[in-house]
């Protein structure tokens, strides 16, 4: 019988070489248990470095060098107040897999 889906039209293969890379990027991010869960934490809301510092079993230099790799690779975004640095989940395919996750493994319905 033969297999029918429902998907969208297939992706141009031009394009998918042009963003694999991207992908790639991104999905070696996510592939670090640590960067995933300070990614999900974010998904929940902006959090300072503190709070982070609190909620992930992480020194404060693992954490400070697991958000400059997600800095880097434009995952999350960071504003200044006074001495305090907030970090949010930035916009984009990154946020949308980290809240799509989030929904599968984190709202507690499972």
């Amino acid at each position: 019988m033969p297999r029918t889906t429902s998907r969208k039209a297939a992706m141009d293969p031009d394009a998918m070489r042009r963003h694999a890379g991207d992908a790639s990027r991104l999905l070696r991010a996510l592939a670090n248990e640590n960067r995933l869960m300070i990614l999900c934490l974010l998904a929940d809301g902006e959090r300072s470095v503190g709070q982070l510092n609190g909620e992930v079993d992480l020194s404060q230099s693992a954490l400070s060098q697991h958000l400059a790799v997600l800095r880097n690779e434009g995952l999350v975004c960071t504003r200044r107040d006074a001495q305090t640095i907030y970090y949010s989940l930035a916009e984009g395919p990154a946020g949308r897999v980290i809240h799509l996750l989030h929904d599968l493994y984190c709202d507690g319905s499972r």
